[in-house]
């Protein structure tokens, strides 16, 4: 699945790490022109919410200058509490209708100021759950954190010419580098610092989108809270730990125990997407983001949902067109590039 040439950068503003990517997307192929990841600066965002923007915008700006693109226009995305995303019944009608009826429909559905967010949505084609009625997938995002990443951006020097939401960024890079025909559903996992995306697609498109507060923060805070030790230095011991280096016995034990946490936060999303969706499956699970490297996550995920999980790796289809980016580099990076690439492939006037 590609589309015309493509001509943003793809912004990823995580809580850990910032990553840009610059794709090339033509008809039958996807290049990765550049690549940058660097540590978000520290305390910079807190609790999902940007505490500090100066600090993010200086570190974009920087991050631009090692990326050497031409390229000033960007596709940032939207997450956490940022953002809702609700799968919605409506009684069938015209199309040209609909849009009518979704103002009505959200202010039922949606927690915030029906005037302080901005609302889209989606007829699924694919995925309807009764012949009198049309599936919509309706998403709001709020309005002040909207203008808030796009002062970020500017104030790095460059355009935030599309706002999107990181969910569907990471369907979008899935979608580049793999099949998904209808009826087979196929959820999406990436695990970032403090934030776990949870998406369904079927049939090339999203059914079903949630971002869930866990994720490799997790682990740092319950080493912290059992240790007694700063989160600095948790973080610094689960990664150790992690990397197969030394740390003590104790930061494993406290690792294992916490899978449970992730564990069940996924299996609740999976439960809730089955039960509000009769009759589908969904056939494995794909899963992507940096914390997804911590040891024994992955096992401990397939073993508690009783689905099979494999690795997502965003370099199917999307081919390096840089010679520095090794096949060694581009294993540094598989985990944690999905969302950037699926924003990289998006183009300005996008709908």
């Amino acid at each position: 699945m590609f589309f015309k040439s493509k001509k943003l950068i793809g912004l990823d503003i995580g809580t850990a790490n910032i990553k840009m990517a610059e794709l090339d997307v033509g008809r039958k192929s996807a290049k990765l022109m550049r690549f940058h990841i660097a540590p978000t600066p520290a305390r910079a965002i807190n609790g999902g919410e940007v505490v500090d923007p100066a600090a993010i915008s200086d570190a974009i700006k920087s991050m631009g200058f090692e990326l050497a693109s031409k390229r000033k226009n960007v596709a940032v995305g939207l997450w956490g509490t940022s953002v809702i995303t609700k799968r919605i019944s409506i009684p069938k009608m015209d199309q040209s209708l609909v849009a009518g009826q979704i103002r009505w429909e959200a202010e039922q559905y949606i927690p915030f100021d029906i005037n302080e967010v901005n609302i889209d949505f989606k007829i699924l084609k694919h995925f309807q759950s009764a012949q009198e009625s049309m599936d919509v997938l309706l998403v709001a995002a709020r309005q002040d954190m909207a203008y808030l990443y796009q002062d970020i951006v500017q104030g790095a020097g460059m355009n935030c010419s599309v706002i999107d939401v990181s969910a569907f960024a990471l369907a979008n890079a899935y979608l580049l580098n793999y099949e998904n025909p209808a009826g087979q559903a196929v959820a999406l996992v990436n695990i970032g610092a403090a934030i776990t995306s949870f998406v369904v697609v079927d049939g090339g498109e999203v059914v079903f989108a949630r971002d869930i507060p866990v994720g490799g923060l997790t682990y740092s805070s319950e080493i912290h809270k059992s240790m007694g030790i700063s989160l600095e230095e948790a973080e610094a011991m689960k990664l150790s730990a992690c990397n197969g280096q030394a740390a003590p016995d104790e930061v494993t034990k406290i690792i294992q125990s916490s899978h449970g946490q992730i564990c069940e936060e996924v299996q609740g999303s999976l439960d809730f997407f089955l039960n509000t969706s009769p009759g589908a499956q969904v056939s494995h699970f794909v899963v992507s983001g940096g914390a997804s490297r911590t040891t024994g996550l992955v096992k401990a995920l397939s073993e508690h949902t009783k689905v099979r999980f494999e690795p997502f790796d965003p370099f199917v289809r999307v081919q390096s067109a840089d010679r520095s980016m090794t096949m060694e580099y581009l294993n540094e990076i598989r985990e944690f590039a999905a969302i950037a690439i699926g924003l990289g492939s998006r183009s300005a006037g996008d709908a």
